[in-house]
């Protein structure tokens, strides 16, 4: 169940470094467009469609998501931060009115994908990824990351590349949600609650176990750090002597990110 639970989440996380790291977008859309994937595949599945047609409409979902902070940034000059946060806001009415304006969905059958093929379908995923950023757009999609102005100079559309940027994220923050539907045999409309912690965890986890910096280690850190938080949570919640329970998740999700941290930045200073 970790070994599944972290792969899914590792979605998330390559969603998150393609903001926050090779963009350089500060985006809060992600606990919105998590749960937004999440209703459309369990509505979907309900409604008699293939899991799979529901997981890829959900990846639609999110990229829509993310399409709408991009607009809110770049035509309505909202800063990126506030339009993650507004569009994540008003999400989780649209959240409730595709699940009917019920709290809750839970599947009568068994649709949870196996880890093999959970497995495949990541690292096809993952390599995809790598294959785009290797790419004449995916070195112009980190060239705005770097340094926007001299983008701009060199002829690189900087508006353009950001909208993509956040389509192609949160489009794998909404396939990680349906995914995760499909795995917890339910959708619930507060489960985004969270997803941006759980992800920056696994990309910080990821880069402090990394020595490389190269985009194909980049990319599959986020994979084995998202995989490593959750046996961290795992263990922690399993440890008799640390008396930890289930309310007591976000304390020790903080503190984890908040260790990873300091070991980094003394890593850095040494």
């Amino acid at each position: 169940m970790t070994l599944d639970v972290g792969l899914i989440y590792g979605l998330v996380a390559i969603g998150i470094y393609l903001t926050f790291r090779t963009i350089n977008f500060a985006d809060m859309t992600c606990d919105g467009s998590f749960v937004f994937g999440s209703s459309i595949c369990a509505v979907l599945v309900q409604g008699g469609i293939s899991p799979s047609i529901a997981a890829l409409a959900a990846l639609l979902g999110g990229a829509l998501a993310g399409f709408c902070t991009g607009i809110l940034n770049i035509r309505c000059k909202i800063s990126d931060l506030l339009s993650g946060i507004i569009v994540a806001f008003m999400l989780y009415s649209v959240n409730l009115k595709v699940m009917g304006n019920l709290p809750n969905i839970t599947f009568v059958e068994d649709i949870s994908p196996s880890t093999p093929q959970l497995l495949l379908l990541i690292i096809c995923i993952a390599a995809t990824f790598v294959y785009l950023l290797f790419t004449d757009f995916g070195l112009g999609l980190r060239a705005v990351g770097y340094n926007k102005r001299f983008s701009e100079i060199s002829g690189i559309n900087t508006n353009a590349m950001t909208l993509i940027g956040l389509i192609l994220s949160n489009a794998m923050i909404g396939l990680g949600g349906a995914l995760f539907t499909q795995y917890q045999g339910f959708c619930d409309v507060s489960q985004g609650k969270g997803t941006l912690v759980a992800g920056l965890a696994a990309v910080i986890i990821g880069e402090r176990i990394c020595k490389f910096r190269n985009i194909p280690f980049a990319i599959f850190a986020c994979l084995a750090g998202s995989v490593m938080y959750r046996v961290f949570i795992m263990l922690a919640l399993h440890s008799s002597f640390l008396h930890i329970e289930t309310q007591d998740i976000n304390l020790v999700a903080g503190g984890i990110i908040i260790l990873m941290m300091l070991v980094r930045r003394e890593r850095v200073r040494c």
